[in-house]
């Protein structure tokens, strides 16, 4: 039914639409769009949307850009908040779905992923097994038992500490094959919740943000986001093309290596754009931007140029970024500012995808 009507009104021709009925028609499509999301595919609440969307008025003034709207994802609410959040709303429901007694993921020992997943699954009343790496050779010895690791253990998960450099597919597999003969029923969520259940979450992000975008009359020029494991973009990428890419997703690259992520984006977008009842040839080179340059030596560790983003956004704001994601996205935001990519005449989004629980695991940084 929502995808008939769909169709019937996206073919009404501009022409004959009056200012009033293209709001109404606006309006409708968002409606419909988002019917759909949640018709096809199920969810469970978790986080507090919508999330505010605000613009940065002393540093945009600061930088004497473009107008900078910030989207606080890291407000989404769910053990501190953060991008996770909305993926796990319906990673969780595919679980119980499932009738998973558990849930498996996997992460950095730092991870804001499995700390969200630990909280989702308390929320739920699924046991949580949570593997993670040694895979950041940061030596501040407060990374290693601070930050999001203690959060871990408050939240009740079971967690299981590995070398760096291991195979956490592999390992969550092992952990999942033990579970079912102890009588369990796993559930294995990817690192990141990155496929395309979880990015479900950032398509229906998406049409939030567009019907903000709607209601405050902003056209922006972009949106720019951290992006890693890639399915927090594929998912944005997913819904703005709904959305008959109504602005570009950029997403900027934060582990030193565009090659991952750009794979898994482009192996994410198309099963998320089926699951959202888009049956459509998806061009990866129309639609996916991934911005480098600013992930600085590797995954995990801090960069100058992010630190520096976080201390402007902190010391003109008040709003915390971290210095594995968020930090150095914002890093590549304030230098296509400073370059001239974006002019004072545009407007700009940044969604903050959270992770400032970390920052107690990098003492040394602003210290």
């Amino acid at each position: 039914m929502a995808a008939n009507l769909l169709v019937a009104i996206e073919v009404i021709p501009e022409r004959d639409q009056s200012k009033s009925l293209n709001n109404f028609i606006s309006f409708a499509l968002s409606f419909l769009r988002y019917s759909m999301l949640t018709e096809f595919n199920s969810s469970v609440p978790l986080a507090f949307t919508p999330t505010p969307l605000h613009l940065l008025s002393k540093l945009s003034k600061h930088l004497g850009g473009p107008e900078i709207f910030i989207k606080r994802d890291d407000c989404t609410g769910l053990a501190g908040g953060g991008n996770k959040t909305r993926k796990l709303e319906f990673l969780i429901a595919d679980a119980l779905d499932k009738e998973a007694t558990c849930v498996i993921t996997a992460g950095g020992l730092q991870s804001n992923h499995v700390r969200q997943t630990a909280a989702a699954a308390a929320r739920y009343g699924l046991k949580c097994h949570l593997v993670l790496v040694r895979n950041v050779d940061w030596q501040d010895p407060a990374y290693q038992t601070s930050g999001n690791l203690v959060l871990d253990k408050l939240l009740g998960a079971e967690v299981t500490i590995h070398p760096g450099g291991s195979d956490r597919d592999r390992i969550m597999e092992e952990l999942a094959s033990d579970l079912t003969k102890a009588g369990e029923t796993p559930y294995v969520i990817p690192v990141g919740g990155s496929n395309a259940v979880g990015a479900l979450g950032y398509a229906s992000a998406l049409m939030e943000i567009h019907e903000q975008c709607r209601s405050l009359g902003l056209s922006p020029k972009a949106l720019y986001h951290a992006t890693s494991s890639g399915g927090t973009q594929a998912g944005l990428i997913a819904g703005m093309i709904t959305l008959k890419r109504p602005f570009p997703v950029l997403g900027v690259e934060v582990d030193g290596d565009p090659v991952p992520v750009t794979d898994a984006i482009k192996s994410i977008v198309p099963e998320t754009l089926e699951r959202l009842g888009r049956f459509e040839t998806w061009d990866p080179a129309q639609d996916l931007q991934v911005v480098t340059g600013y992930g600085g030596s590797n995954y995990g560790i801090p960069s100058d140029a992010g630190n520096e983003a976080i201390e402007l956004l902190a010391r003109t704001e008040g709003i915390l970024l971290d210095p594995v994601y968020s930090g150095k996205a914002f890093a590549g935001l304030v230098d296509h500012i400073r370059q001239g990519t974006l002019t004072k005449s545009d407007t700009v989004i940044f969604l903050h995808t959270g992770g400032a629980q970390a920052l107690g695991a990098y003492p040394s940084l602003f210290a």
